[in-house]
């Protein structure tokens, strides 16, 4: 049964839900494969001037589903949707705005790394584990965490692990705003209208100066996916993956 909320227009602005078709805060395969399809039809469409990703209540992700790296048979399609997606982001012309309320971790905080602006509620958390898995961080946050983040303080939340709350967030430059009181998507969805009234032109062309040389992130997403796929076929590294599969059921 698919009880993923589908995408919704409004006023210019496309909201996005962040999770699998099953309604998990996860992203499996198809709901990478869902997220690249969005997003190249968001591109490409006149009616859409911003991007707003949101994640289920309480909840913006919980990162990728364990299931599927720990299953051989599948790493080949997970990879490529993986590829696919974050390379359609990387590469997204318009303006993509977040709204998080509750934990973002693993790949549900690497995507953030894209957006624009991250809007997020009081009670929200950060964290990214990749090294803890035996694991290399994706979307080529390589490159934008030490943009972003400064070297100490991205080399501190991806090789510690540290679960940064949410004033630590705004403080290093992943989070933009913080709402204490009120709806965080109504908040976003502000700074959405506030977005769709510029000229559209100078708008685009602003936030592309700014974003630079694209292709460096494709190839870092490359040379990031591989080290990801040779992780995988490690027997170590699966060994723990499925120890902490085991301790997350």
């Amino acid at each position: 049964m698919n009880v993923h909320p589908q995408p919704e227009l409004r006023n210019h602005t496309l909201i996005v839900t962040v999770s699998s078709e099953d309604g998990r805060p996860v992203l499996d395969r198809r709901a990478y494969e869902s997220l690249a399809k969005t997003f190249h039809e968001a591109a490409a469409d006149d009616e859409v001037r911003v991007v707003l990703l949101r994640g289920l209540a309480g909840c913006f992700c919980l990162g990728g589903d364990f299931s599927e790296f720990l299953d051989a048979a599948k790493h080949q399609q997970l990879i490529a949707a993986v590829t696919d997606m974050f390379r359609t982001l990387a590469t997204f012309p318009k303006p993509v705005l977040a709204c998080v309320d509750g934990d973002a971790v693993g790949v549900g905080c690497t995507i953030l790394f894209h957006c624009d602006m991250v809007i997020a509620s009081s009670e929200s958390t950060f964290r990214v584990p990749f090294v803890d898995f035996g694991l290399v961080p994706d979307a080529a946050t390589s490159i934008l965490a030490p943009q972003k983040l400064g070297y100490a303080g991205a080399f501190r939340f991806f090789c510690l692990g540290d679960t940064l709350g949410v004033e630590d967030a705004k403080a290093l430059g992943l989070v933009a705003e913080i709402v204490a009181d009120g709806s965080v998507e109504d908040a976003a969805l502000g700074r959405a209208r506030q977005l769709v009234k510029k000229p559209v032109a100078a708008l685009l062309q602003t936030r592309g100066l700014l974003k630079g040389d694209t292709g460096a992130l494709c190839d870092r997403i490359d040379q990031e996916i591989s080290l990801f796929q040779q992780a995988l076929q490690d027997d170590t590294t699966l060994k723990r993956l499925q120890r902490i599969a085991r301790l997350a059921a």
